[in-house]
């Protein structure tokens, strides 16, 4: 068996299970937003639910509107807030103490490796990159998990993505991922497992796995996945709330296909309007003049992240006809970055930087685009009115470009500032 069928079989109660089986699993976890909590709370009450299955099993997390923009922001997230307290959820975290979910649940050691996990956001299989089955669901979905502790899966099949070779100067797992995104397309791996493996894969930090796992989505995939290994075994036991075990593919184990990718042919990559399959070489796109820079989100808000930007931008100045906004993913990361003294780089190079929130990533708030305006983000979607107006558009990139985009005040590679990885 696959990893992926491996885990789905283990909280099956199974021996083991093949693609296309409907299975009943037992979730380790399960959670949800302060977008689509109080949807799975409502039905929740529904169905004349008084407890939910274990309160210490139940993410809450509000991230997308916080600190919030508006009355109905503002309702949605006491709507969870009080939830919470009713139902003794013991992971609850509140402005100040939290950060945007897929970041923040690694980090503190809440997901651990071999979990089964539903979240009511897709991009929930940013958990993969620490070898957990996890993927996102529906409100009414999270709904019925929160009462049961259970959902049904339909197994899926896997697609084995094997990466050789060196990284290119400034070239990280923002770059594979879009590259692999253009490869598949966007409904190339509908409700099918992405399994990451390689030598460089084995040479990519966690983080950079994170970030992969996390977009794993905008290839249609029900998951993405990657074999624990010592970077994670050191990432996670420094973390883990939990014991957890350790999964790995078959070598026999059968993939629907089979790709190999040479990352040495990989340069950083630009995803432009308005699919993320739109990849294209840098190189390829210093034309483009951007009004907007944002550096963050649960794709590439972790300190890895924060630190490339801050190792690009210190000594130089944002481009006068651009907007750089820096938001750190956690207040863990906001803090470190602090102790570094990279809040101070940003600061002198005159961009902001924002309280840990999703805000601009999906139009919220802290960065809503005008008609005709340009992006460059390390978010993960560039869709047509992604991050504001349907008239502005979104470009995806790497945090080490975006940095670089934000001084040039056009796409482009910290090469041309002189600046080696």
């Amino acid at each position: 068996m696959t990893i992926t069928e491996k885990i789905l079989a283990a909280h099956a109660g199974r021996a083991a299970v093949e693609p296309g089986e409907l299975i009943m699993a037992q979730l380790d976890l399960v959670l949800g937003n302060d977008i689509t909590a109080p949807l799975a709370i409502e039905e929740f009450y529904k169905q004349q639910a008084k407890k939910v299955w274990d309160p210490s099993r139940v993410v809450l997390i509000p991230d997308h509107f916080t600190p919030n923009k508006d009355i109905k922001s503002a309702e949605q997230a006491k709507m969870i807030r009080e939830f919470a307290r009713e139902q003794g959820i013991v992971h609850y975290y509140e402005i100040g103490r939290t950060g945007i979910e897929h970041a923040f649940l690694p980090e503190q050691g809440i997901v651990v490796p071999g979990d089964c996990i539903i979240g009511a956001d897709s991009h929930t299989c940013t958990y993969g990159a620490i070898g957990a089955f996890a993927t996102g669901v529906g409100s009414t979905d999270l709904a019925a998990a929160m009462i049961t502790g259970q959902t049904w899966f339909r197994v899926p099949e896997s697609i084995k993505l094997t990466y050789q070779g060196d990284f290119q100067p400034w070239v990280g797992g923002k770059d594979l991922i879009l590259y692999t995104i253009k490869q598949l397309g966007v409904d190339g791996a509908n409700y099918k497992a992405l399994e990451f493996t390689g030598k460089a894969i084995a040479n990519l930090s966690v983080e950079g796995r994170l970030t992969m796992a996390n977009m794993a989505i905008e290839a249609g995939a029900k998951n993405g996945i990657f074999a624990p290994d010592g970077k994670t075994t050191s990432y996670v036991k420094q973390r883990a709330q939990r014991e957890f075990k350790t999964y790995s593919s078959d070598p026999d184990a059968e993939y629907s296909a089979l790709y190999d990718i040479n990352v040495n042919q990989i340069e950083p990559q630009i995803a432009f309007p308005s699919l993320p399959e739109n990849a294209r070489p840098v190189s390829e796109s210093t034309h483009v003049k951007i009004d907007q820079v944002v550096i963050g989100s649960c794709t590439n808000g972790r300190i890895e992240d924060i630190r490339i930007a801050a190792k690009v931008m210190k000594g130089h100045k944002v481009h006068r006809d651009v907007r750089c906004i820096v938001i750190p993913a956690t207040q863990a990361v906001y803090l470190q970055a602090l102790r570094e003294g990279l809040i101070e780089i940003f600061i002198e190079s005159q961009a902001v930087v924002s309280t840990p929130t999703c805000g601009p990533c999906l139009g919220g708030h802290m960065g809503i685009l005008a008609a005709g305006e340009r992006a460059i983000a390390t978010t993960n979607r560039n869709f047509v009115g992604r991050m504001g107006h349907p008239e502005s558009e979104v470009y995806l990139a790497g945090p080490a470009v975006a940095a670089a985009a934000s001084i040039l005040g056009r796409i482009g590679s910290p090469l041309e500032l002189g600046l080696q990885a």
